[in-house]
């Protein structure tokens, strides 16, 4: 593991030091992931399948909240539920 320091510019810029940025080209995409504690920085094309299907779930988690909150749902029974569920 490789550890530097970096500070944040009056900008929200932040520099990656060049020894920690060797594997990454010009113009490639890098995900940030925000916690409560973390920034986790990931390349894009790195991200293995569990990553883009936790990524996907949020999104449409968070679509699906904001439709709550419009109130934009609808009501089912459990077995419509799960046949619902089963197509995303």
């Amino acid at each position: 593991m490789e550890i530097a320091i970096t500070k944040m510019s009056s900008k929200g810029q932040i520099v990656i030091p060049s020894e920690l940025r060797k594997d990454i080209k010009e113009g490639e995409k890098i995900i940030i992931i925000k916690n409560e504690y973390q920034l986790i920085l990931k390349k894009a094309n790195n991200l293995d399948k569990q990553l883009k299907e936790d990524i996907e779930f949020a999104r449409r988690t968070e679509e699906a909240l904001k439709r709550y909150e419009k109130g934009q749902f609808k009501s089912m029974n459990f077995d419509d539920f799960i046949e619902e569920m089963k197509r995303w």
